[in-house]
């Protein structure tokens, strides 16, 4: 690794260790502050392991299709991938302590006595509970993590392999095909109604797992656009160019329009029945203390995307590129943060030191688990069947 990269990345380390270490001290002090320091934990290692998880996506996603256009710069994913079990971790550190701690205020379904006056929450018992949330978590993270860290092996495997041999190749394809099985099972269905929408426990959207998804695969494409330009900008990755820049582009482009579909029609479905169990999520969001957010998050994730993005120079503009994969990440972790603290701190809400400093730490962990990756491996996948197809690509 670059020493300017490994210092950075231990730098932003630090100032999340400290901000961890400083607001378990202080913001114990008061019932309020330590709800938000749960609440902000939470937030940050479901959205940094969600965006993380993207990378196994589109590693199982090209490879089921069988894309030559992600070969040039597919060590990149290969490595955030190999990476999400450490990531599930910390997450699953944080949500056990939420669950078993008693953090009602966060999760009211984990007051036994709360429930049992409940008549909602009540019927959602089988579902809302710390059993079957804790088995279901674990069955999640195992799978993530474990088939993360498969694809990066199966991939070093293919180096091995002599020159024109598939075998390793048709075996990733079917890891690819089991991971695909199990997206559809967690991510894409039952993880985020445990993970986020429990949180407000009485209301329930349909569209809740694709929203999520939407959120974290743009987020995740981001994130792994800025390690590629960067390694592209230090003089590696010599065969990725424009026109797996311009793919980038159209990936962070189209799935931004993607999520906005998502948001209009979960918003405007509940706006238009204006059924009251509905709408309570939408009122502190769109009236309340939220609203700075909840308008900043269409801006942000639709407008800029569209209006940037567009067209064909801006994506394959190695500077634009970088700008909004930035901006998109931002973006969505306001997205995130809304789909969070509203419920738990209610009106009494500010904006502290505390929601900076951690997503720093995170920051700094997945630069340096990523760097430290990909120095152990060249950077260009050797012997892969599409090699030859990613460097003749045209986008």
């Amino acid at each position: 690794m670059p020493a300017k990269f490994r210092n950075t990345s231990f730098i932003l380390m630090l100032i999340g260790i400290l901000t961890l270490a400083i607001g378990a001290f202080a913001l114990a002090s008061n019932h309020e502050s330590a709800t938000r320091f749960w609440a902000v934990l939470l937030q940050n290692s479901v959205f940094f392991l969600l965006i993380s998880v993207a990378s196994i996506f589109i590693l199982a996603a090209s490879t089921l299709g069988q894309g030559g256009w992600i070969v040039a710069w597919r060590r990149v994913p290969e490595a955030i991938a190999t990476n999400v079990w450490i990531l599930g971790i910390i997450a699953f550190i944080v949500m056990m302590c939420l669950v078993f701690g008693n953090q009602h205020e966060i999760y009211h379904w984990v007051d036994a006595e709360h429930v049992k006056h409940d008549p909602i929450l009540s019927g959602k018992s089988a579902f809302l509970s710390p059993q079957f949330y804790t088995i279901w978590t674990v069955i999640t993270i195992f799978f993530w993590g474990f088939i993360g860290w498969k694809m990066r092996q199966l991939s070093l495997k293919q180096d091995a392999m002599p020159q024109g041999s598939t075998k390793v190749y048709w075996l990733t394809n079917r890891w690819a095909a089991g991971f695909i099985f199990c997206f559809a099972l967690t991510l894409a269905s039952v993880t985020p109604w445990l993970w986020l929408m429990s949180i407000d426990a009485h209301w329930y959207s349909t569209m809740y797992s694709w929203y999520v998804f939407a959120s974290s695969f743009v987020s995740g494409m981001a994130m792994i656009t800025l390690f590629v330009i960067f390694l592209k900008n230090r003089g590696y990755l010599k065969h990725v160019n424009s026109e797996h820049i311009h793919d980038l582009g159209k990936l962070m482009f189209a799935f931004s329009i993607f999520w906005t579909y998502l948001w209009f029609s979960q918003f405007m479905l509940i706006w238009y029945a204006n059924i009251p169990e509905e709408t309570v999520y939408f009122k502190p969001r769109l009236h309340g203390p939220y609203q700075i957010f909840f308008w900043s998050d269409l801006i942000i994730n639709f407008v800029l995307p569209l209006l940037i993005l567009m067209s064909r120079p801006a994506k394959r503009n190695y500077f634009t590129i970088t700008l909004m994969a930035v901006v998109i990440l931002i973006g969505h972790w306001i997205d995130f943060y809304q789909m969070v603290m509203p419920s738990p701190m209610g009106d009494n809400w500010h904006f502290s030191w505390f929601e900076l400093g951690i997503p720093c730490g995170f920051i700094g962990l997945i630069m340096l688990l990523v760097g430290k990756t990909l120095a152990k491996a060249p950077l260009v996948p050797q012997n892969h069947p599409f090699l030859k197809e990613t460097i003749i690509h045209q986008s």
